[in-house]
């Protein structure tokens, strides 16, 4: 009898041993799956300087020339210097078609193309929508296939010489624009509209 008792207790032994083992297995927390670490973010490409300084020459074009034609007499657009020089309207449209020809270099389609032109206001309108349209495609995402300084030393270093005959030939019509300080202009990239702040204080000089 003392026999089988000690067998029964130690079975009753083993038996709670055996729930203390399956409780703790039970209570032990599942390990966490390692979490993927996020990608890392790619850093925004540093701008490009050139192209940076292309649009500041194209906001300079349009405030140089956009004062070289404000408030020009009607009879300006005709005005002949002498027998083989362009009148004013030529040139003006010619610096239109150079900026047409400088967006078609940018979007990779270059052509040249003489326009032909039709009036002294029409041809204002078209320089500065000429402007617009390649300031916007500078300031976009969209590739350049022509190098930037291409682009300047062609094109745009082209039309700011025509800027200075036109401004000249204002002064033989007898409706000079007055010359000025034009390092103290405020001209800011993306200003390429008609609409220009005026010159700072005596900045300008006769």
């Amino acid at each position: 009898m003392a026999r089988k008792k000690a067998v029964k207790s130690r079975k009753k032994v083993a038996q709670a041993r055996k729930k203390v083992v399956r409780g703790k297995k039970k209570a032990t927390p599942s390990r966490a799956k390692p979490k993927r670490a996020a990608p890392a973010r790619r850093a925004a490409a540093p701008p490009d300087q050139a192209r940076v300084f292309l649009r500041h020459t194209v906001a300079t074009l349009a405030y140089r020339c956009g004062k070289a034609v404000r408030d020009a007499p009607e009879s300006f657009a005709a005005f002949k210097a002498g027998p083989t020089t362009r009148t004013p309207i030529e040139i003006l449209a010619h610096i239109g078609d150079l900026l047409d020809w400088v967006l078609s270099q940018a979007t990779g389609q270059e052509r040249w193309r003489d326009a032909s032109y039709s009036s002294w206001d029409v041809e204002v309108r078209r320089f500065h929508s000429g402007l617009a349209a390649f300031d916007g495609y500078l300031a976009s995402d969209a590739p350049l296939h022509k190098p930037a300084e291409r682009m300047f030393q062609g094109a745009i270093a082209d039309a700011l010489a025509h800027t200075g005959q036109l401004t000249m030939l204002r002064r033989l019509a007898g409706s000079h624009v007055r010359g000025e300080n034009y390092s103290r202009a405020d001209i800011k990239a993306g200003r390429v509209g008609p609409d220009q702040p005026p010159p700072p204080e005596r900045s300008e000089f006769d």
